[in-house]
């Protein structure tokens, strides 16, 4: 019979021989010297963290599953809740997301950089928690503020108790945001996916314990789903230090080596960069917040309509996000070693990528909108007819607007791969809030476009955003970005 000690060492060669087959963080951070090369480079960085997205996007659905059985009262709660707590861990995760143009340019200035990157690593983790405590504080008093909002008491208040206990998973998930960048800039990405699919596995269980009692948990109702969401947070980011700890290739990076020690520059560095990325990243989130309440002004169906093709909207935009992510390390690569060349075949790669898949998807909405509107709802029931006609108008604009979407975002990204991220959040102020917004008031109401005319007026946004992006990213030589 096998000892313990044989049992566990055995364990441990098996952990490390699955982790070690993914591909190799030397090959990954290589710059390709043709445009086909970086196209096929940027894809297979870009594929397991697309992947890895729509698995944290399930993630959330399983939470809106478990809680829509509690009734119309909590449902609504819950909605009010992880909006603020996903607007907070959002903007969160931007500001963080620093650390990979950081880690990035460390790689490619010198390939087997181990103190640089642990510096970034460590600050990131710090940031994480710094940043998390003020937003905390904050969402204590989430009734209050939804009472201010002219939310209903009976809602406010049971929003107000959610939030006081999903609230905890603030730093765990920011650190986990940190954690999957790390793990995509150092060459390993594919195990951002696979730690994503055990953390869905993890929400199912703890959301079928605390929510019903099930598995020996008292139930907890709505409060159960929160902290199912603490639960699946801080899972996550214990599969990550795991990870970490056993990965022979990323162990010598020694990620958690001499945690307690600041590195105030680096700090500096990652909130000179991170700031304008979680503002600009607000502000995108924030429009289309705005445009529910815009809906919510002109009747039940137009938010009905707007929920449903926003849903199929933000799934297809993760794609573009995952090639925008993948792009930020490419050209940050490029840019750490100061290779101009490489740099203009980063962008330009994940810029084919990312439009390529928009258009196809385009296409398909303009084909095939009526399959899709069903994944949603019942689109043969006399009661959802006037939902799927405003629908179905919805995604025409929405097909016109994927491939605006899908370009502003992967420019964004690659001019983070360049540390240029305050003019694009003025870009994004901008084009979100004055030419987006302006617009989507002016043909929604003053026009008389309704619903389409809302729109209307985010595709305007939209191609502002990215007319002034790609404006900067072409001029990047003019405007200073490249290294010397």
């Amino acid at each position: 019979m096998w000892s313990a000690t044989g049992f566990g060492r055995a364990v441990r060669i098996r952990w490390s021989a699955m982790f070690e087959s993914s591909a190799s963080i030397t090959s990954m951070n290589a710059l390709a010297p043709t445009l086909k090369g970086e196209v096929r480079a940027t894809l297979s960085l870009a594929t397991p963290l697309v992947l890895a997205n729509v698995l944290q996007m399930a993630i959330y659905a399983v939470d809106v599953m478990f809680v829509s059985r509690l009734g119309t009262v909590e449902f609504a709660a819950a909605t009010l809740g992880v909006f603020m707590i996903s607007l907070s861990l959002w903007g969160l995760i931007g500001l963080t997301s620093a650390c990979a143009p950081l880690i990035a340019a460390e790689i490619g200035r010198k390939k087997h950089s181990v103190r640089d990157v642990r510096r970034s690593v460590r600050m990131a983790l710090w940031l994480s928690v710094l940043a998390s405590l003020p937003l905390m504080g904050v969402l204590v008093f989430g009734e209050e503020l939804l009472l201010m909002a002219g939310q209903q008491p009976i809602v406010a208040a049971r929003a107000g108790a959610f939030l006081s206990v999903i609230l905890w998973l603030l730093p765990a998930g920011v650190a986990a945001g940190v954690m999957r960048i790390t793990v995509a800039a150092l060459g390993a990405p594919r195990w951002a996916l696979i730690i994503n699919g055990i953390s869905l596995l993890v929400a199912i269980v703890a959301n079928y314990a605390f929510v019903f009692g099930h598995l020996g948990m008292p139930r907890m109702g709505l409060e159960g789903s929160a902290l199912a969401s603490v639960v699946t947070s801080y899972a996550m980011v214990g599969a990550y230090a795991l990870l970490f700890s056993t990965n022979r290739q990323l162990r010598r990076y020694r990620l958690f080596g001499r945690w307690w020690r600041p590195e105030w520059q680096r700090m500096r560095d990652m909130v000179r960069i991170g700031v304008p990325i979680m503002l600009g990243w607000v502000m995108e989130g924030a429009l289309f917040g705005g445009a529910s309440l815009l809906m919510g002004r002109l009747g039940v169906v137009e938010v009905a309509a707007h929920a449903v093709a926003l849903n199929i909207a933000s799934i297809t935009f993760q794609v573009p996000l995952g090639i925008a992510q993948a792009a930020t390390i490419r050209v940050g690569l490029a840019y750490g070693a100061r290779d101009r060349d490489a740099i203009g075949r980063a962008g330009w790669a994940a810029l084919i990528a990312g439009c390529g898949f928009m258009a196809v998807n385009a296409v398909a909405i303009w084909l095939f909108p009526k399959l899709m509107i069903a994944a949603y709802i019942d689109t043969a029931s006399p009661e959802n007819l006037a939902t799927v006609a405003l629908a179905l108008q919805l995604l025409v604009v929405a097909a016109i607007f994927q491939l605006l979407d899908g370009a502003q975002v992967v420019l964004a990204g690659s001019l983070r791969g360049l540390q240029d991220t305050r003019v694009p959040m003025a870009f994004a102020g901008f084009g979100y809030w004055v030419a987006g917004f302006g617009a989507a008031w002016w043909f929604g109401f003053n026009a008389g476009w309704g619903a389409v005319g809302v729109w209307a007026g985010l595709a305007v946004g939209l191609a502002v955003v990215t007319v002034l992006l790609l404006a900067r990213w072409m001029g990047r030589v003019r405007f200073g970005l490249l290294p010397a």
